[in-house]
């Protein structure tokens, strides 16, 4: 008996041990639902909101954006403060003579140089001060290659990371030819080093005309080109001057420039640790970089909060960092991310009080919620009114009100679209005819799509119709183009016919051209790609509808999951697709830049070199409102003549939560949220306690929550030919996110 007794003891005592273990600790002063699971928490290689609303809570770049103010104005961070200054740089190409202009004189080009002075008492969670050389590494790892990271083009602003970019890619692509025997770690060690130093000391034009034979390579470094300036003879223009002091060369003024500076991409990370999960790699050179560094045991962070626990798929907990400058300004000491799939049971964790915000709402019933914060609205319309007279926004209205449940759902506008991409190459992937290679075909399908019943009846949270790709009111001083109109535009069922009728003309008229006859039953049939996530069946099923309705083509619906999804929109394998943009900074090239010829966003494999052309010229345009002007015509290329995507809808954020106890939150359109401000209080509270954004001028709307000038007539469908023959592109994404 005793000898059953002691396995069955040892068992009890295992079982207790494992239990103690993974004991989760209290509930945080803060608990919220982050969209979804983190993917990452490396700066340099993230991309989904859900990874760089982390990434905010644990770093803290050069400077930072003020969520609670309407300009979203940019702050002193790890930076105190910062100078700028204008410099003209003579440009000699990599074979040591001067580019010269049409007049045979040497071209100069503009640089703008930042200067950034950081404090002297910020530091990394384990003490350490935080140096600008800790921005020159993190930065340097988004800039090589081997990174591969999605934001590559913030990057390359600074002057000479493209050029040393192209030139890392070069040396692998060499080292990769190399003989089996010649390859090795030494090798490639000395590789990277070699690396290295070009990024700090430089390499002259005629070493890398000697070092680099690939012809491929070498044209995309310009080396044998006299009209391309070479500009890594000083190395790339970044550099820690000392330990406080860091300068930074911008290769073309850029307005945003600080904008970029505050996003997560751009923010450093210790090189103590994560250098030591980083390797090359013998074969291939490459550096192979693990993501172990970025485990609660090995993390070493600098921005508010410190990682503790992150179980996957379970929850993750944040505590303050005891190091951080400015602790002063947090209100709470920890910060919890459960991992709840199912969004109804996320918003049954709310309701019973297990978490404080949902970041974004999603059950099936959320529009009847909205509804019923309609409703009660309606019952204090008065006061509704007076509050909205006099400037607040929603959340500092709900706090005026009576406590009531239905405030606890906040539908706020989003800077981001929803659209259809139309394939832009010549040919399928299964090598048919590409049909959508005609634009007029693309504005035609565009025009047919019923935007009101996809609002109004399938979202149902008061969302903008769309007609641009930049939503509306959403940058200062640009004014996005009216766009096509669409069939929902028409007052009437003649005029809704009429709008028809001019669609299926353009369509019918495409068709002959490209020898498809004058039957649009006869067009291939359309197949509509979308992942089975998040309502987009609902969405395809109204788009297809309406196509089929207004053009008379058939269609299929092709639902994948999201990996395969994003698969297939990588690789251009597919005829329509769904697709979603946010913006990352505040300027409308965050969203126009997606259609550049070569863009890894270009999903579509649109090309026009007169899109391009203005893009370009803008970037270094010095009169803003010029820049605009020119931002503006851009975009009407490809919402009213190239329709590389038709846009459907301007998206609204929906968040729940209690305003009457959670300050921190902002309805700024941006929808960039930072958690590490919330303030959970015990008793309710009333206006004027909480964080809010200041008031300012409401903005008129209709019935629909949209502004009105957002719905006036927009731009009729014009008879120009085919936009120019689409290019190969490189890698893509979709970050709906």
């Amino acid at each position: 008996m005793t000898r059953l007794l002691v396995p069955l003891f040892a068992l009890v005592l295992l079982l207790g041990v494992v239990i103690g273990l993974d004991r989760s600790p209290p509930r945080a002063d803060f608990v919220f639902i982050n969209a979804s699971d983190v993917n990452t928490l490396d700066p340099q290689r993230m991309s989904w909101m859900q990874d760089l609303r982390a990434t905010r809570i644990l770093f803290e770049g050069l400077v930072q954006t003020d969520i609670f103010s309407w300009g979203f104005d940019v702050q002193p961070a790890v930076a105190e403060r910062w100078e700028i200054r204008r410099v003209e740089e003579p440009l000699v190409n990599a074979m040591g003579g001067p580019v010269l202009n049409e007049r045979g004189q040497q071209r100069t080009a503009t640089r703008e140089v930042y200067t950034f002075y950081l404090r002297d008492n910020a530091k990394w969670s384990n003490g350490s001060p935080v140096t600008a050389g800790d921005f020159v590494y993190a930065w340097r790892r988004g800039m090589l290659p081997d990174t591969a990271s999605p934001y590559m083009k913030f990057f390359e602003l600074v002057r000479g990371a493209a050029q040393f970019h192209q030139l890392r890619q070069a040396m692998l692509t060499e080292y990769q030819a190399r003989p089996a025997a010649e390859r090795n770690r030494a090798a490639a060690e000395a590789l990277f080093a070699e690396t290295i130093d070009a990024f700090e000391h430089g390499l002259s034009g005629e070493a890398a005309r000697a070092r680099i034979a690939d012809p491929v390579r070498r044209e995309r470094l310009g080396l044998d080109d006299e009209n391309s300036p070479w500009l890594l003879d000083n190395g790339v223009g970044m550099r820690a001057i000392d330990d406080r002091t860091l300068e930074i060369t911008v290769y073309r003024p850029t307005p945003y420039f600080l904008d970029i500076c505050a996003f997560g991409t751009m923010y450093p990370v210790y090189e103590p640790v994560v250098s030591r999960f980083e390797e090359p790699n013998p074969e291939t050179g490459t550096l192979v970089i693990l993501g172990a560094w970025t485990k609660p045991e090995h993390i070493v962070s600098n921005g508010p909060f410190e990682l503790k626990l992150w179980r996957f798929r379970r929850d993750m907990r944040f505590e303050q960092n005891p190091h951080y400058w400015n602790r002063e300004a947090l209100k709470i000491q920890s910060i919890e991310t459960p991992s709840i799939e199912d969004s109804n049971a996320q918003v049954l964790a709310f309701q019973t009080g297990r978490i404080d915000w949902m970041s974004n709402v999603e059950v099936a019933y959320r529009g009847a919620m909205w509804e019923a914060k309609k409703a009660y609205y309606e019952e204090h319309r008065d006061l509704v009114e007076e509050l909205r007279a006099k400037g607040y926004d929603q959340f500092e209205i709900d706090r005026h009100l009576p406590p009531d449940p239905r405030l606890h759902i906040h539908v706020i506008p989003a800077f981001g679209s929803y659209f259809y991409n139309f394939n832009c190459n010549d040919k399928l992937n299964d090598g048919r005819d590409n049909p959508f290679r005609d634009a007029r075909v693309r504005r035609a399908f565009s025009m047919a799509i019923d935007r009101k019943a996809i609002v109004r009846d399938v979202r149902r949270i008061d969302e903008r119709k769309a007609y641009s790709l930049t939503p509306p009111g959403s940058v200062a001083g640009y004014e996005p183009p009216r766009g096509l109109r669409s069939i929902c535009d028409a007052a009437t069922p003649e005029e809704r016919r009429e709008i028809a009728d001019e669609a299926r003309s353009l369509l019918i008229e495409a068709m002959r051209d490209m020898g498809m006859g004058s039957d649009p039953s006869r067009f291939p049939t359309v197949e509509l790609l979308f992942n089975q996530e998040g309502g987009h069946d609902l969405i395809a099923q109204v788009v297809a509808s309406s196509w089929e309705t207004n053009l008379g083509v058939s269609t299929r619906l092709v639902a994948k999951d999201l990996q395969v999804f994003r698969d297939d929109l990588k690789n251009q394998n597919f005829m329509t697709a769904r697709a979603g943009w946010y913006g990352d900074y505040g300027d409308p090239s965050t969203f126009l830049g997606i259609n550049r010829t070569g863009d890894g966003n270009n999903d579509r494999n649109y090309s026009n070199p007169e899109y391009d052309a203005l893009l370009d010229k803008a970037a270094i345009e010095a009169d803003p409102v010029r820049r605009m002007e020119l931002l503006h015509e851009a975009e009407r290329i490809i919402m009213e003549d190239d329709l590389p995507m038709a846009p459907v809808f301007h998206y609204s954020n929906v968040y729940m939560f209690d305003p009457h106890r959670l300050s921190g939150i902002t309805s700024h359109p941006r929808s960039v949220q930072n958690p590490f401000l919330a303030q959970v209080f015990d008793e309710p509270i009333g206006p004027g306690v909480a964080r809010a954004l200041p008031p300012r001028a409401p903005t008129p709307q209709n019935d629909n929550g949209e502004d009105p000038d957002s719905t006036a007539a927009p731009a009729k469908a014009g008879k120009d030919s085919p936009a120019a023959p689409a290019q190969a592109g490189t890698d893509s994404r979709n970050p709906s996110r």
